[in-house]
């Protein structure tokens, strides 16, 4: 009996425990209190630190904290961002906004307002096709903007000039997207860093050099790791410039030639200037007049080939006349040859000649 009480009382005191933690599960996501986190999104550790992951959501959440400072959202069908698509209750405090995944096409007017001190902005891996010029107006402190393999689908760079026009921005992330030039329109005054690893770039010209030397950009620094460089001839300036500036490349002794083949794999800070060659194929300087020279040889064999025929033109008649001189020699010459092989083979001529008593 005293054993039975014992159990008893022992279960009993694990009772209110046990409903504590199941208490949770009883609660409905939508009996959250005002200001918790949405029902389709989770708070790490605080609210202001929102997820939404693959929740295929087609607008942004409107019951967010108001003291959200991160906001994640990935996975979703959101499509357009529609002007004021955060502004369904204010978020002064939020600083940055994740948008990965989104399937966002289109960036109305205005759709960051209400974000007043949105410092980081992440919209990559989204299909961009439309982007408004002023897509960005409304948060006046953004600093970073990345766009990392969003700008596949569309060019844009006329539509991100224009919204890109008024903002401050220190850090701009490019990577992914198959450029093949120096976005130079992209790049606005005061801007630190630009992250265009993993493009189409073969080289920078003198011409997207200059740019990048320009007032307010001298202090600008490109990470260009995992593009194709291309180690011609066309690489010198690029080759020198690097050089000069080797802290403007953070990542620029890992730079390395995809080709041409004698060259793949070679570290591009190790290379000389004048080991740069060029084919005719490579379009450099010495390319095109290797194709010149060609083609002067060609127009020259063409011009003497053009003289000798109008000299046999104009001498037709005499060579003619000295044709028909040499056939008239060779038939005098065969027909001597002719005289003597019958005078050799006739009979009466070879007796004669063994009975000379006769």
């Amino acid at each position: 009996m005293a054993r039975r009480q014992a159990r008893a009382a022992g279960s009993g005191r694990w009772l209110p425990w046990l409903g504590l933690a199941l208490l949770p599960l009883a609660v409905p996501p939508a009996a959250a209190a005002p200001g918790g986190c949405p029902s389709a999104c989770y708070c790490v550790a605080t609210p202001e630190l929102v997820q939404c992951r693959y929740e295929r959501l087609e607008e942004p959440p409107r019951e967010l904290p108001v003291s959200v400072h991160n906001l994640s959202i990935v996975g979703s069908n959101l499509s357009v961002l529609h002007r004021a698509a955060f502004a369904a209750r204010p978020l002064p405090d939020l600083r940055l906004l994740r948008l990965h995944h989104d399937n966002i096409q289109t960036i109305e007017d205005m759709a960051l307002q209400g974000l007043p001190a949105l410092r980081t902005l992440d919209l990559s891996h989204n299909p961009l096709l439309s982007v408004a010029a002023g897509a960005f107006a409304g948060v006046p402190l953004l600093r970073t903007l990345q766009l990392n393999q969003a700008l596949l689908a569309a060019p844009l760079e006329e539509q991100l000039a224009l919204a890109l026009h008024n903002l401050s921005l220190r850090r701009l992330e490019l990577a992914g997207n198959a450029l093949r030039a120096l976005p130079a329109t992209l790049l606005p005054t005061g801007l630190e860093e630009l992250d265009l690893h993993n493009n189409s770039l073969q080289r920078l010209t003198a011409t997207e050099l200059r740019s990048l030397d320009a007032p307010g950009l001298q202090g600008l620094r490109l990470t260009l790791g995992a593009n194709p460089l291309s180690c011609d001839c066309a690489l010198r300036p690029f080759l020198a410039w690097l050089r000069a500036t080797t802290a403007r490349v953070p990542d620029a002794r890992s730079l390395r030639c995809t080709g041409p083949p004698p060259l793949r794999g070679a570290t591009l800070l190790r290379l000389r200037p004048e080991g740069l060659a060029c084919s005719a194929t490579e379009g450099g300087e010495p390319g095109r007049l290797e194709t010149a020279s060609y083609v002067f040889f060609g127009i020259v064999l063409a011009l003497i080939g053009i003289v000798f025929l109008m000299v046999l033109y104009l001498n037709r008649r005499g060579i003619k006349r000295w044709l028909h001189n040499l056939r008239e020699a060779c038939r005098d010459q065969m027909e001597g040859y002719h005289y003597r092989y019958e005078q050799d083979a006739d009979p009466r001529r070879t007796s004669t000649i063994g009975t000379p008593g006769l």
